[in-house]
C-alpha cells in the first residue's frame, strides 16, 4: 500500500494576499478557490509540474520547511528574484553535515518566507 501526502495547508493572514503571492510570483496555478462560509475561505495551489498542492486558508502560523523541488535551484532563485520575492543565498549541506553558504553537493537549498513569515525552501533535485 502506497501513502502520498497530497495537499500541505499553510496559514496565512490574508487569503486573497496569499493566493497573489503564490500564483504572480511564485508561478503556482491555482486549482480551486471557494469559501466555506462568512469566515473560512480555501485556496488550493499547485506548483508548476508537481503532483502535490498547497491549500491556503487556515489562520497564520509557524509553519517552516515547507519544500518544493526544482531541477535547477540557481534558476529558480533568480526566477523568484525577477519577481520581488525575498529569498536568501545559496546554502549546502557538506557530506560532514554541517551547514554551508554557495552551492555545493550534495544538498543545495534556498530559503524564504511568504507574506506570513511562513517559511519555504526551494531544494534542487538530488
Amino acid at each position: 500500500m502506497g501513502w502520498k501526502i497530497e495537499v500541505v495547508p499553510i496559514p496565512v493572514a490574508d487569503v486573497e494576499k496569499a493566493k497573489g503571492f503564490s500564483s504572480e510570483r511564485l508561478g503556482f496555478t491555482v486549482d480551486h478557490d471557494s469559501r466555506v462560509n462568512e469566515e473560512t475561505r480555501v485556496v488550493r495551489l499547485t506548483p508548476p509540474g508537481s503532483g502535490r498542492s498547497i491549500v491556503i486558508g487556515a489562520p497564520p502560523g509557524s509553519v517552516r520547511g515547507v519544500r518544493i523541488v526544482v531541477d535547477d535551484v540557481d534558476a529558480a532563485r533568480e526566477l523568484l528574484l525577477e519577481r520581488g520575492v525575498e529569498v536568501g543565498a545559496v546554502k549546502h549541506y557538506e557530506r560532514d553535515g554541517t551547514f554551508a553558504e554557495g552551492a555545493g553537493r550534495p544538498l543545495e537549498l534556498v530559503f524564504f518566507d511568504d507574506l506570513d513569515g511562513d517559511g519555504r525552501v526551494l531544494q534542487e533535485r538530488a
